[in-house]
């Protein structure tokens, strides 16, 4: 805990003054010298408790600057790792995203290669598929030469090229009509299995309407049972209960 300061001095000054001064002999010392003995003992202390309190307030604003130095010091460390942070975590973010690019340049690139050997597979099969039309038409060439040099000596085949084109039309008669057969069969299946749901969605009805007018015929039989209970028949009249009394109609009544 910190003394204050007037109390620091008196007890500087009181230990100054509590010195004992050498052994002299006092019975022959007059008073004024005494007095003045004491005088300069207090101006001695006194100029000992200065020197203490400049060297003090020296030490004490060397402190303060000091202290001030080592706080903006502290504020600048402070700002320095709050910049820190903030590049660790740019660079951070900035990581990430050259992450993710990789990754999806990677995936981007194996999508690419996949394509790339799906479409030289594709290729290659092209190719073959081409040399094989182009051995087949090597091998009906002469074939075609020769039709064409009958047709020219046989006019009366003149007419198998629309022959050919008629029956290239029919065919493609015959799968367009297949297509639509198709699909107008589809259609039949869609159209039956919507049937079935609604007749099997209209049984699930029936039955549950079924189990209903059950239920309700059961509540029916039971409030008519009830009713039986509490009301007498009629040749059982003189003969029910006093606390129990039969309302008569209304228009009857009298």
């Amino acid at each position: 805990m910190a003394v204050p300061w007037e109390e620091y001095f008196q007890l500087v000054l009181e230990e100054k003054l509590s010195t004992k001064i050498p052994e002299q002999n006092m019975d022959h010392v007059p008073p004024v010298l005494r007095l003045l003995e004491k005088r300069q003992e207090l101006m001695d202390a006194d100029r000992g408790l200065q020197a203490q309190k400049e060297v003090f307030e020296t030490t004490k604003a060397s402190l303060k600057q000091r202290w001030e130095q080592l706080e903006q010091k502290e504020q600048e460390l402070k700002g320095s790792f709050i910049r820190f942070e903030k590049f660790l975590q740019d660079a951070e973010a900035r990581r990430s995203r050259a992450l993710r690019r990789a990754e999806e340049e990677r995936h981007l690139a194996g999508r690419r290669e996949a394509e790339a050997l799906r479409l030289r597979a594709q290729l290659a099969e092209l190719q073959r598929e081409r040399a094989r039309l182009q051995r087949g038409l090597q091998r009906l060439e002469p074939c075609a030469r020769l039709l064409g040099q009958m047709l020219e000596l046989l006019p009366e085949f003149q007419e198998v090229p629309e022959l050919v084109a008629r029956f290239d039309g029919l065919a493609d008669m015959q799968a367009a009509l297949r297509l639509t057969e198709r699909q107008r069969l589809a259609e039949l299946e869609e159209a039956r299995a919507r049937l079935q749901r609604l007749r099997d969605s209209w049984q699930d009805e029936l039955l549950l309407q079924g189990q209903r007018r059950a239920h309700l015929l059961e509540r029916l039989e039971s409030a008519r049972e009830r009713t039986l209970h509490w009301v007498p028949r009629p040749e059982e009249g003189a003969g029910c209960s006093p606390g129990i009394q039969v309302d008569s109609d209304p228009e009857h009544g009298g």
